[in-house]
This record gives structure tokens, sequence and C-alpha cells, in this order.
């Protein structure tokens, strides 16, 4: 079964899992409306991998992406829904304490603001399992789809697929850069 929020309060996986004496990490509240930034946070946990978010529905709807986006329009990264995260987490950047859920370095890697591209309700396009985007980042621009998976790929509707549409902002042949340090803007 995909993941799905609860209603009543829809960041509550995301606070069982953090001791908020222990970590920086914002406690947050979900906000009542609030859509339209991204982050792409690089993570170096127990594995490196980036988290991309989506702030929807008053929270950041939000993906592990264990080898990071890519702006080649050949490559499908998988991107592994996980619990939201509060809309300050927009902002966030440090470290989060050994011991604690995923423990290590977190950096800001790119940000922006985003559009529907179909303009269809985010909510309904998550739940639907297709979100295309349109990104406005200092680094990913243009065009994105994140395609749920579906059959025994799945593992419960969790497993995405995070493409780069072929439009003008394509790279072909690009490579990640790991450890980007990407300077706060005015949009966190």
């Amino acid at each position: 079964m995909p993941y799905a929020p609860s209603h009543n309060d829809p960041l509550a996986p995301y606070r069982a899992k953090r001791d908020f004496d222990l970590t920086s990490e914002p406690r947050g509240a979900a906000r009542k409306r609030s859509a339209g930034r991204f982050v792409v946070q690089e993570h170096h946990a127990s594995h490196l991998h980036w988290d991309f978010r989506l702030e929807m529905d008053g929270v950041l709807a939000s993906w592990a992406v264990p080898k990071g986006p890519s702006l080649d329009s050949a490559i499908k990264r998988l991107a592994v829904q996980v619990e939201d995260h509060p809309v300050d987490y927009i902002g966030f950047s440090g470290s989060i304490p050994n011991g604690s859920y995923g423990a290590g370095e977190v950096m800001i890697w790119d940000q922006g603001t985003y559009q529907l591209a179909d303009l269809v309700n985010p909510a309904a396009s998550r739940a639907a399992g297709h979100l295309h985007l349109v990104l406005f980042g200092r680094i990913l621009r243009g065009g994105f789809s994140l395609i749920r998976m579906g059959g025994s790929s799945g593992s419960g509707g969790r497993n995405w697929l995070l493409i780069k549409k072929f439009d003008a902002q394509a790279q072909p042949g690009w490579k990640m850069p790991v450890q980007r340090r990407v300077v706060r803007s005015d949009l966190v």
C-alpha cells in the first residue's frame, strides 16, 4: 500500500522517529496551506543519498534518492518515498547526532520553486502516483516526473522513479556533483 499521511497529524511518523532533545531537526507543525517550494538535501547518513522534498498540503512530501537527481533525461533514478517532513525542514542543514534516526551531515544541495506541469492538485497527483513537475532551482531546472512503480518492484508503493524530461534544460551525460554546498537563499 502506498505511503498515506494521516489526516489528523501528517507529521506523526516524522516525530515518532526523532528525539528532539538530541537532534536540531525542526519539530515543525503541518500548515494549513503551503505549496510551491522544493529542496534537495545531500544527506551523508549510513549511506549517501539525496532527499528530494516538495512543499504541498502543509508538509514536505519527501523521497530519498540514493544516486541523486539527474539532469540527463536518459537516466531514471530510484526515489523511495519516506515520511512527510515539516515545512520548516526546507531550510535545515547541519548534523544529526550519532544514535539518532538519519544520523549524519545534511546540506542544502539545491532549492527553488516548482509548478505542476499538468495543473492538477499536488495531493491528488501524489495519491495517483504521478507528479509532473517544472522545477525552478539553481541546479534542477525544467521538467521532471515522479512516477510510482507498481508490482513487486513497488515495495509497498514507496518506490518511485525520478526522471528528467527531455527539454532545453536536459544535459546528456551529466554527472552528479557530490558535496556541493549551496548557499541558503531567501526562499527558506
